[in-house]
């Protein structure tokens, strides 16, 4: 993978902004031509700096008000085990972020529920009584104050 350079940077940018951009639109602003912007954004892909292009919902809208954070930490170490812990948080459609993390818990998830009743449904089926977890705890947020995923370019 070679080093962005600042037409790297300024494409990803925009981008980042709105993947919908034409490769035209995005050309004039950063001063190359369409098919530099395509040949570019062909190599970003393939590089796996651009790992995904996909829509950005509103839980409220498509029914899933409901936000937690939820903290798992492991009853034993290994990797077998964090193996399989990921895989069950990758598989349950209500985790929508999940990283496996360094310090007070093994595991850090983003969960979207219809309810609280919903939500109690995710945690009897995939956390209660799972041999795998020591203890998890749930954070509820009240209401977004920062949500994206873009990327400093600096």
């Amino acid at each position: 993978m070679s080093e962005l350079d600042p037409f790297d940077r300024a494409i990803l940018a925009l981008m980042q902004d709105d993947a919908r951009l034409k490769s035209d639109a995005v050309a004039e602003r950063v001063g190359l031509s369409p098919t530099a912007v395509q040949r570019r954004l062909k190599r970003l892909r393939a590089d796996g700096v651009i790992q995904a292009e996909s829509l950005v919902l509103s839980p409220a809208r498509v029914g899933r008000p409901l936000t937690a954070i939820v903290s798992i930490t492991l009853a034993r170490g290994g990797s077998a085990v964090v193996d399989d812990m990921g895989r069950q948080l990758r598989s349950a459609p209500e985790v929508q972020q999940c990283w496996y993390t360094a310090g007070d818990a093994d595991f850090v998830a983003v969960v979207t529920a219809r309810d609280m009743a919903n939500y109690d449904a995710f945690t009897r089926r995939i956390l209660m009584d799972n041999a795998l977890i020591q203890k998890f705890s749930t954070i509820f947020a009240l209401s977004p104050v920062k949500s994206g995923l873009s990327l400093p370019l600096d």
